[in-house]
Order: C-alpha cells, then structure tokens, then sequence
C-alpha cells in the first residue's frame, strides 16, 4: 500500500483525485496550500504528490525538487489547469515523475500511480545498503538531514558531478568536504573557490591560471586553481555568481577535462571532480538568461538539498551544545549550561542565517552571560527574543480561533443543540457535492456531454443533481 499526498487549492478536485487513490487501496490525504502541503511531507513519508501549479502561496513548480529530497524521496506528479508547453518543461527538468493537465481521468491517474508504486517497489528491492559516512563535521539526526546525508552518502560511490543546494549558512562548505573526504580522492587534495569573492578580471586567471609575460604583471608562470584540483576534487561555492563567459569555459573543462591558461599555446589536463554549490535558483536563473542551460543539466543530475534550520527543529540542541562546547574551549571558560527556556527560544527563532547565525548567537549569549554558569532568553540577541515573542502570539492567537480553510464545515455554537452525526455529515457533503457541480458546469463550459465524462455519472443523475441544488447548466 502506497501512501499519497494531494496540494491543490480546489476541494472538488481533491475529492475526485481522492477517490481515484482509495480504489487502488492507497492511503491519501489532502492539503489546499503550498505551507502545509511542505509541512505534511516533512512530517510523514509520501510515496507520491500530487502537485498543483498556481497554488494561494506560490507556484508548485518551483517546490518540485524540495518535495523531492524529503525524507521517503516522493515523487511529484504536476496537475495543472493550463496547456503550457514551458511549464511541462520545467516540471520534467525539476524531476518531475508526469505532468497532468486537468480534467483529469481516472484512467491516466490510476494508471500512473500503478506504475509509480511498481517502480518503487522495484528500487526498494534492489537497493544497496547505504554507505556509512564519516561525518564529524555534520551533527544532528532529524528526518530532513537524515535524507540529506543519505543521498550525500549515495554520491560517495561514484563520480558524477554534484550539485549542493541550500540557503546561506546551511553548510555547503561542510558538506562538499564531507562528500570529498568520504570519496576515492579523499587523499588528493580538495581545492576551494568562492566564486563571489574572486574579482572578476581575475576569476579566468585564478581558476585557469597563466603564463608568464600573458599580461602585465603576469612574472611567472602560474597554475590555475583547475589544474591544483588534478586527481582530487573542486568546490565552486556560490557557482551562479559565474558570468556567462566564464560558465561557457566551465562547461568545456567538464566535457573535455582539458583547459588553456591565459597566454599559453597548448592545453593542459585535469582530472577532477566538480561539486558545485548556491543559494541561488538556477533553475529561474535559466529562464532569465543569466545561466547557460547546458551548464544547468550537467550540474542538475545529481543534487542534494540541504534543508534549512528551522526545518531541523530536533537538531537545534545537539548542535548548541556542540558550540558551546568548542567556544568556551575558543575563550577559555567554563562550559556553560542552557536552560530549557533558553533552549525552547532557539527552536521557536526562524534561523534566516541557519548554523551560521545560530553558532554567533551562541557566542555572542557566552560572552554576554559573563559570570553565569547557565545561558537564559535574556543572554540571546534583542531580534531573537522579539521574534520568538512575536511567534508565541501567533501561535496562542491561531489556537483559539476558528481555521478559514475549513468552508465545508457548518459552525457549531457552544450554546447551540448538536445535531445528529448524521446530519452533520449531510450538511457537509451538500456543501461539497455543490461546489463540486458549480465547478464542474464552469470548466465544462455547459456541455453537458464533457461534464458527464469529467464527473463519471450519468445524465439522469446529474439533471438531478443540478436540479438539487438549483444549478443552472450556463
């Protein structure tokens, strides 16, 4: 039995879809937004989503690959509305297992959630047991670094290139080390470039190098940061930073493993593994022209996401701990504590910085405590506290009150008589069922020929439906 997650905006097409899985005896369950839709996958293992495009909250296009790296690895099916050529593109680019349009056919839908499950199934079974990774540097064992390592381990068995994606200060760096130091050039050095940080009329020189007398300055002859990496492996951090002239000469060095120094008559070789790294949309980068798509595919093959702090909520005291640790070694004090309110701050906090922001938090917490054995809420850093005062409530307000999403359900008063769960379950499924055919005549456009092959009743049924519920046919 598989299980099955449905985001989409509209309650009628989530029933239909629903209904599609219940016959193949999958679970399903259902969500209206892009949040909750991220939140249920990081919470529960999904075999499969359904993935509407234009959703209240953005656009299910650009979550294909995060729904991807969860933990079980689901795989995303696009449902949209709309013929776009451009958009079935992107969804296939981003990993996407299909593009649906809608209507959609029990047919087509069941048919491809059969072969999703079957496919599964069959790499379930010939799975080979994970590597295990040395991994000092990267601490905590929440689901969403779980799936992260693991796919990080699974990069250490072969050499393709390898693409880390993940916000400022999530710890790319940490992880091209680790995959480097898990790898068959472990003993072959690994060469680090910051492409933000080079100048960029000295970016072609520093990675390609140069002879001497090329230009002015230019003494000696020097080797690139390209040929340094030979036999081990190159980080470019920040790759889509590159200008498009340096991408283009990037993109032959992959495909040639060969490059000329500035100046110099003949090409030298060099046999390295690339593991680039961003904060960046390069997907949205290649629809806007400042990032070569070739360079895009020979990168996308192999990518590990890096999940954000506040996605690691389980990890937060490990890691505090790991830093309070190392920094009070750093000062040379005595190892503080942390009380637990000190502790529930740090998980409420957002981490827009992410490790890195939480490690100076810390340091900064240390050296404010000053003579305190233990760190409490008013060592942390005025934004924090605010922030962290300002979700609690939210969240006391959100507790007591009534949801907005939930437009099926009849309001029950405190004072007033509760009805029979018969008659409850009634009045929400006139609710529904109404919806539904309001729907259903709009996007039939009044024919009912297409509506009865969208709904799959018949034509005396849903006369009398419409009839019910005083529908009209335009």
């Amino acid at each position: 039995m598989g299980r099955v997650l449905i985001i989409d905006d509209n309650r009628a097409i989530c029933e239909i879809l629903k209904l599609m899985v219940v016959k193949l005896d999958h679970e399903v369950q259902y969500c209206h937004t892009l949040r909750e839709g991220l939140e249920d996958a990081r919470n529960s293992d999904f075999d499969i989503i359904f993935l509407d495009v234009m959703l209240p909250d953005g656009n299910g296009l650009d979550y294909v690959l995060e729904f991807q790296n969860f933990p079980n690895a689901p795989e995303v099916i696009v449902i949209t509305g709309e013929n776009n050529s451009q958009s079935a593109e992107m969804a296939i680019t981003s990993g996407a297992w299909d593009y649906l349009q809608k209507p959609l056919f029990p047919k087509q839908v069941q048919l491809t959630i059969k072969r999703v499950i079957e496919y599964r199934e069959h790499t379930r079974k010939n799975r080979k047991p994970p590597r295990l990774l040395q991994r000092n540097r990267i601490i905590g064992s929440s689901k969403p670094l779980q799936a992260a390592l693991e796919r990080l381990a699974q990069a250490t068995v072969h050499e393709a290139n390898v693409l880390l994606q993940g916000e400022t200060g999530t710890g790319k760096e940490v992880f091209a080390r680790t995959l480097h130091e898990n790898s068959e050039r472990a003993a072959k050095p690994l060469v680090v470039v910051d492409c933000a940080s080079l100048p960029e009329g000295l970016i072609e020189s520093a990675l390609f190098g140069h002879v001497k007398g090329s230009f002015t300055g230019a003494d000696r002859n020097v080797d690139g940061l390209v040929k340094r990496a030979d036999g081990g492996t190159l980080f470019l951090d920040e790759i889509g930073e590159l200008c498009l002239t340096l991408q283009k000469s990037l993109l032959r060095v992959l495909q040639e493993k060969t490059f000329r120094p500035i100046g110099a008559n003949t090409e030298l070789q060099s046999d390295f593994r690339l593991i680039a790294a961003t904060n960046r949309n390069l997907l949205t980068m290649v629809e806007e022209g400042t990032f070569r798509e070739d360079l895009f595919f020979r990168l996308n093959s192999n990518v590990i996401t890096i999940p954000p702090l506040r996605e690691r909520e389980d990890d937060i005291e490990a890691l505090a701990i790991n830093f309070i640790h190392s920094i009070t070694q750093k000062y040379k004090v005595d190892v503080k504590g942390i009380s637990p309110d000190y502790l529930e701050a740090l998980k409420k906090y957002q981490w827009p910085g992410n490790i890195r922001e939480l490690m100076n938090t810390i340091e900064r917490s240390i050296i404010k405590s000053e003579g305190s054995p233990i760190l409490y809420p008013k060592h942390l850093p005025h934004r924090v506290r605010i922030e962290v005062i300002g979700y609690q409530s939210e969240e006391h307000e959100h507790k007591y009150s009534v949801r907005e999403d939930s437009t099926f359900i009849p309001e029950l008063q405190e004072n007033d008589e509760l009805p029979s769960l018969r008659e409850f379950r009634d009045a929400v499924l006139n609710r529904m069922e109404k919806e539904y055919l309001e729907q259903l005549m709009l996007r039939s456009g009044g024919i009912i020929k297409d509506a009865l092959t969208i709904a799959g009743i018949g034509r005396t049924h849903l006369y009398n439906l419409l009839k019910k519920y005083n529908i009209s046919k335009e």
